[in-house]
């Protein structure tokens, strides 16, 4: 069980840590949104590229930081039978949504997207439209960062339930953490 609550504590910090990280993308997103907005309407000046930059900066802290959102409870679920429940029937929900939803959801994916990666990295694929960004495939590849985070974090939560089942108390997940995430 020792290996368990350490193996938690550092996909947990390992997601923590990514998430916080990603989180200062938002302010070349906005400064950058501010800017496509102000060119466009104020001087009728756009650039492909600038408003892909905004797209592909606000895709990378979606996917990089969706470990982060999963840990800290801010994915989509119906809280009408979890909030009021049991940790032990929090426990198995979340074992049992880890196991058979979460991650074979996110195995088809990275089995899916890996040759797409692939190829884009072999073409050195650049954006479709004139103008737009060289490096669509080092934007793909986040793809597969964002897989392997959610993997490591889907595992955290199935283990942390097992922690939680077996008694261990520390490991319950405190609501009070979560809100306003």
């Amino acid at each position: 069980m020792r290996f368990l609550g350490n193996f938690v504590r550092a996909i947990d910090g390992l997601n923590d840590l990514i998430g916080r990280g990603v989180a200062w993308l938002v302010i070349p997103m906005v400064v950058i949104t501010f800017l496509v907005a102000t060119l466009r309407y104020g001087f009728a000046i756009g650039w492909v590229s600038m408003q892909e930059s905004y797209m592909w900066l606000y895709g990378i802290m979606f996917m990089v930081g969706a470990g982060y959102t999963l840990l800290h409870g801010g994915h989509v679920r119906v809280d009408v039978f979890y909030r009021p429940a049991s940790a032990r029937y929090k426990a198995w929900v979340d074992l049992f949504g880890s196991l058979f939803l979460l991650m074979p959801v996110i195995i088809m994916i990275l089995m899916y997207s890996y040759p797409y990666v692939v190829t884009s990295w072999h073409r050195l694929e650049g954006s479709h439209e004139t103008g737009g960004l060289p490096g669509l495939f080092l934007y793909k590849s986040v793809i597969l960062v964002f897989c392997v985070l959610m993997l490591l974090q889907g595992l955290s939560l199935a283990a942390r339930s097992v922690l939680v089942l077996a008694g261990h108390k520390e490991f319950e997940i405190n609501e009070e953490e979560h809100e306003g995430v």
